[in-house]
């Protein structure tokens, strides 16, 4: 069975998360994407930071969890991006689907 993932990367805007994302799906990394605006509230430089950014959630295979996290972190904005991952299991027809998106 192929080991499947979601990765969980938090940009700075839409435009971000466009780009990322098509840049997956481009090298054929990821199936699909969404994307969601969100509040975040975090230390940044020792000083409390609170803004609008946009969550996107990347769907593939487990194996290519490393070429993801350096795609991103070449592209991204941020100099430390949230790259994360977490195991998901989808129904079998959007399995074989996803396997095939990302050869």
């Amino acid at each position: 069975m192929v080991a499947t993932i979601g990765v969980y990367l938090i940009c700075k805007n839409s435009a971000e998360a466009r780009r990322i994302s098509t840049a997956l799906l481009k090298h054929h990394l990821v199936a699909c994407t969404n994307q969601w605006p969100i509040m975040s509230q975090y230390r940044w430089a020792g000083k409390l930071v609170r803004g609008r950014e946009v969550l996107l959630i990347a769907k593939t295979q487990a194996k290519h969890y490393e070429k993801i996290a350096r795609l991103v972190t070449k592209l991204h904005s941020y100099d430390v991006p949230c790259i994360g991952k977490f195991s998901i299991s989808y129904n079998k027809p959007y399995t074989r689907w996803l396997i095939r998106e990302t050869h």
